[in-house]
């Protein structure tokens, strides 16, 4: 831990003693408070109450006052909305009353410690060695890809993954509306928007960034969550000899992304057609890897699903699942029982992945004979 964290140890956890303890334990992701008295955490992936609380309203938003002061923002009941990073990296986001009804109400989600891999997600169940190395085998490609999923479904962490095997000598620009990533190779710049003063001025946006990037020469572009008008710009990046540039996207499938970044390229000042828009998406995006948090807690990802380049006559996306997680049950415990299997396309780039000589073979997109089995008799 750094120096500015000792001191945000030291000088504001005094005002968060009633969750001190939550805040040390790493199994503990997100604490989540709903007015003094109300206090909830996520261990584990799962949500439960705790019985700790603040003495009263006035403690909980002295608390909020000190550190918004100490990260060097501003919170008032003429802003009463707090989002920004503790020094140890940290997420937080407060709201004052009257726009929070019951209370102040205040989430940290905790940084996670160290570098994340895919062994890390292999052993966790959240992903199988067989789909690890075709997103490897992806990234050497070059291929362009959004991670799509719900809130704390774990993208960030799946980015961070995905991020760390991108080719050393290559130049990679991460732009974060709050810096998250923590993707350690040679050459890596870190860019993080800035919020603008009391009266707007001086913010430095997402868009911004994503502009100012393009002038710096990089190989890859990453953006840690596309979810405003700065998807035109990351899509125009794709498009223009920046492969291999990923981002994440909030969405509950892979066809809902492709809908989801047309929806916010189209909410900036831009005069490109719709059906424009929707092309250079279906272009600039190769591959969709879904991930999900299960009903168990546990995150896995569901789909890793391949655009085709086009759109069909309706000027819909065509996608097609490459990967994809099958529930086969559960256990007494809660357990879900499931396999993240291929389904038996072969992707369009397959010849690329052979001229290059990379060691995954077709026989690695064939489908498991139960999978088949199951699929002929739906279709019956």
């Amino acid at each position: 831990m750094n120096d500015s964290s000792d001191v945000f140890q030291d000088s504001i956890l005094s005002f968060l003693e009633p969750i001190k303890a939550f805040l040390a334990d790493d199994s503990v992701s997100e604490v989540m408070i709903n007015g003094p008295h109300e206090i909830f955490i996520e261990r584990r992936g799962l949500i439960e109450k705790t019985t700790a609380s603040f003495i009263d309203e006035q403690a909980l938003q002295a608390a909020v006052r000190n550190i918004a002061q100490f990260v060097g923002r501003r919170i008032s009941d003429e802003d009463p909305v707090l989002d920004a990073r503790l020094p140890d990296g940290s997420r937080i986001c407060a709201v004052l009353p009257p726009c929070s009804r019951r209370g102040t109400t205040l989430s940290i989600r905790k940084f996670s410690k160290g570098n994340p891999s895919f062994m890390d997600l292999i052993q966790k169940g959240s992903i199988t060695k067989e789909a690890a190395r075709f997103l490897d085998v992806c990234i050497f490609l070059a291929k362009n890809m959004i991670v799509s999923g719900g809130t704390g479904s774990g993208k960030t962490t799946l980015l961070n993954v995905l991020g760390g095997r991108i080719p050393p000598k290559q130049r990679l620009l991460i732009i974060e509306d709050s810096s998250e990533l923590k993707i350690q190779t040679d050459h890596v710049v870190f860019f993080e928007t800035k919020h603008g003063d009391h009266e707007g001025k001086g913010a430095v946006t997402v868009r911004d960034l994503i502009r100012a990037a393009l002038r710096l020469r990089p190989d890859r572009i990453i953006v840690g969550e596309v979810r405003g008008a700065e998807a035109l710009d990351l899509i125009s990046a794709m498009n223009t000899g920046h492969g291999g540039s990923m981002g994440t996207a909030h969405a509950n499938t892979p066809y809902d992304a492709l809908v989801r970044l047309e929806t916010l390229a189209m909410m900036g000042d831009t005069n490109v057609p719709p059906a424009a828009i929707r092309r250079q998406i279906a272009s600039a995006i190769h591959l969709v890897v879904q991930i999900k948090r299960m009903a168990d807690g546990t995150r896995k990802v569901t789909h890793i699903t391949e655009v085709i380049p086009s759109v069909d006559e309706n000027g819909k996306y065509v996608v097609r699942d490459l990967f994809r997680f099958i529930q086969r049950g559960r256990e007494a415990s809660g357990k879900i029982l499931g396999e993240l299997i291929p389904v038996g396309n072969i992707p369009s780039f397959m010849e690329e992945i052979e001229s290059n000589r990379l060691p995954y073979g077709r026989e690695k997109f064939t489908a498991p004979d139960w999978y088949v089995q199951m699929k002929d008799k739906d279709a019956a």
